[in-house]
């Protein structure tokens, strides 16, 4: 076991909230609608998981649809993204991870529950521990509330988001961000192509880890994308203070939370800025999570 130097961990993290709605899920999704719910998690272009009759579902990132702003990322962002892609840079990551191994994820998460007829609101914030194959080519483990999944081996794709195929990406940062448009054009999801690259900065700020050359350089890539703002003080789902570098699309402020001081990575959240059509009013929290440890592991399972 490879263990990764961490921020100190919030105290309670392994309190794990009971939520009945994720029984509902698990009955009625597909093998299929399960790998692309836990792909939010990460948070990605799953907006959400199909559930049962109430048609109940759990969606962290904004609504498909453009309307981001298109000017100039401010002075502010660039020079935070400077910082952190330079705290990235500086992470140490050992040398010697092995394609055999895992790299585990622990958060805290909490996702926008829809109903029918119903106003949406935040479900409880809950645990989440995910096993992640080094090379994508063994069998994963994704642990949330009383769920367990194995998480297939990943085809080969240059949007593959394991260890092996993280360290191909481009270190220099244009090119970067030529490859987060390439691979995050989001499908059918309507965002605008801005919006969808720096949510793929989210993506790869999550449930992965990135080695510090590539990590510095997609910081770096962030700062290039238009609309891109800081938001000076934020608090992630495991209530830890933060500063952020922010974008507005669709009527939602997508928000990545950085340690003031050392500049790590610290969570996501996701909050509503003008009055929204399933119900969520101006200001309110639509999602948020946090990353409480990041390691490297031998097997599914095993726990730093």
């Amino acid at each position: 076991m490879t263990e990764l130097p961490e921020k100190s961990l919030p105290p309670g993290r392994h309190e794990l909230l009971k939520e009945h709605l994720m029984t509902e899920i698990r009955q009625s999704e597909t093998p299929e609608q399960a790998s692309v719910r836990k792909k939010w998690l990460r948070p990605a272009f799953a907006a959400a998981a199909v559930a049962t009759a109430a048609a109940v579902t759990f969606a962290f990132l904004p609504p498909s649809g453009g309307g981001a702003s298109a000017q100039s990322p401010t002075k502010e962002a660039v020079a935070l993204l400077e910082d952190i892609a330079l705290a990235a840079e500086g992470e140490k990551v050992p040398g010697n991870i092995r394609d055999d191994q895992f790299v585990y994820v622990e958060s805290r998460v909490a996702y926008t529950r829809h109903e029918d007829g119903k106003k949406a609101k935040l479900a409880p914030i809950h645990d989440r521990e995910i096993w992640l194959s080094v090379d994508g080519l063994h069998t994963g483990l994704l642990r949330e509330l009383d769920h367990e999944e194995t998480l297939k081996p990943e085809p080969p794709d240059e949007a593959a988001t394991n260890y092996r195929n993280l360290q191909t990406l481009p270190t220099d940062p244009d090119k970067m961000l030529k490859w987060l448009h390439r691979v995050s054009d989001g499908g059918d999801s309507g965002e605008s192509a801005d919006q969808n690259a720096f949510m793929q900065v989210g993506d790869l700020s999550f449930e992965t880890l990135m080695p510090p050359a590539q990590s510095a350089a997609l910081y770096r890539a962030a700062a290039r994308i238009p609309g891109v703002v800081v938001i000076p003080d934020a608090v992630d789902a495991a209530g830890r203070h933060g500063v952020a570098v922010a974008r507005v699309n669709d009527g939602e402020r997508q928000e990545l939370l950085f340690d003031k001081k050392t500049k790590q990575f610290l969570g996501e959240r996701v909050v509503a800025v003008e009055d929204l059509p399933d119900g969520q009013k101006k200001g309110e929290l639509t999602g948020s999570s946090a990353i409480t440890e990041r390691a490297v592991v031998d097997k599914p399972g095993q726990r730093p």
